[in-house]
């Protein structure tokens, strides 16, 4: 390995900046802000294309959209890989449970069956109104 060493600088001497004649143009120096703004330009470049196609694979993949048979009217998670999954086809809504190694046909709706979501409760007291009822309260009884 120490016999290569001598030979190793006696093959780089060319290159050397001592080597190289006045007259010799040296290689130029980069600059570094355009290379930057380059890379830069390039990098939102990448990345505005991306948005564009994942854009475009939200449009095209999105569910219940477009005049098929089927559509999903609604979906719900009820554990991490299970889904209930209301579908209409035709004049009939099917109710399906969806896990990772079947389907399931929980129910089947008619035409006029479809169910309507349950009734919003009453919204709850604001957060004002009850530090007051518990200030009053307190209040009374102290």
């Amino acid at each position: 390995m120490n016999r290569l060493a001598p030979l190793t600088l006696l093959a780089l001497l060319p290159f050397s900046p001592c080597v190289l004649a006045e007259g010799e143009a040296r290689p130029p120096v980069p600059d570094v802000a355009s290379s930057l703004g380059q890379t830069l330009v390039a990098l939102m470049a990448v990345i505005a294309i991306l948005f564009v196609f994942l854009w475009l694979m939200k449009r095209v993949s999105a569910p219940g959209r477009g005049a098929g048979l089927i559509k999903v009217i609604s979906a719900t998670a009820v554990g991490p890989r299970e889904r209930i999954v209301l579908v209409s086809v035709g004049d009939k809504n099917i109710l399906v449970g969806v896990t990772p190694g079947s389907l399931s046909t929980l129910h089947v709706f008619g035409p006029d069956e479809l169910p309507l979501p349950a009734a919003t409760p009453a919204p709850a007291a604001s957060f004002a109104n009850r530090l007051r009822e518990a200030l009053k309260g307190q209040h009374n009884a102290g």
